[in-house]
């Protein structure tokens, strides 16, 4: 299969593309950061020696880039699953983050995922068949201490998530909305995680492959996970 994952280069995207690989798929991957993404696009070929790799630096959250990254990926045929997962994190509250946060959070949280998913569901679409994720977050879904401008733009992310699992059900694509919870990323550097009190990326990868495996009559429409104490 053809797998697009976008902000693959670590966290949740590089514990999805490898996932993917280890089932010797196709990986179309994009991130921002060139070295990142180079490195783990080579750790993964030398580990999983019957995927295929591909990547290409870009900012997708800029329409040029997308676009630009969209037809990259359908030079290799048209995708089976698309994983929305780019974006970024800053914690806040709105009366009193800077200036520009919101319109930051917004370009890299949504925009990112409404560019290329505009480029390449026409085709999914063509084909009759497809599944895309949309990451977004527990924040997704309610307010918390902190939450600002990230919060918004995961609301809104969810809202595009609804309207085109709306918009593609009767084509076949499939559109997967996933909620997690706190996971061991960046975001959380330096936090001790030995007693297991978060998840971690593979726990969010895992899930997500596994909802691939289902038939063309079922789609897991919301997933959400937390961890097992809940929320911090």
């Amino acid at each position: 299969m053809n797998i697009v994952i976008t902000g693959a280069a670590r966290g949740i995207g590089k514990a999805i593309a490898e996932k993917f690989a280890s089932e010797g798929n196709t990986l179309l991957l994009c991130a921002r950061n060139k070295t990142t993404l180079e490195n783990t696009a080579r750790a993964l070929k030398n580990e999983y020696v019957d995927c295929t790799i591909h990547t290409m630096v870009s900012d997708i959250s800029i329409k040029e880039n997308a676009d630009a990254f969209g037809e990259f990926c359908i030079g290799f045929g048209v995708p089976d699953i698309l994983i929305n997962n780019a974006g970024g994190y800053k914690p806040g509250n709105i009366l009193e983050e800077a200036d520009g946060i919101l319109e930051g959070m917004i370009s890299n949280n949504l925009y990112s995922a409404y560019y290329i998913t505009r480029k390449l569901a026409p085709a999914m679409k063509t084909n009759g068949k497809g599944h895309i994720f949309n990451i977004c977050s527990i924040a997704s879904l309610h307010a918390y201490d902190g939450g600002g401008s990230y919060s918004i733009s995961k609301f809104a992310m969810n809202g595009f998530s609804q309207n085109i699992r709306h918009e593609l059900k009767a084509s076949g694509i499939k559109v997967t909305t996933v909620f997690p919870g706190a996971v061991f990323t960046d975001s959380w550097a330096g936090f001790d995680n030995s007693n297991h009190r978060i998840m971690e990326a593979s726990d969010i990868a895992s899930m997500i492959v596994a909802c691939t495996k289902l038939s063309a009559a079922a789609v897991p429409e919301e997933l959400v996970m937390r961890p097992q104490l809940g929320d911090l």
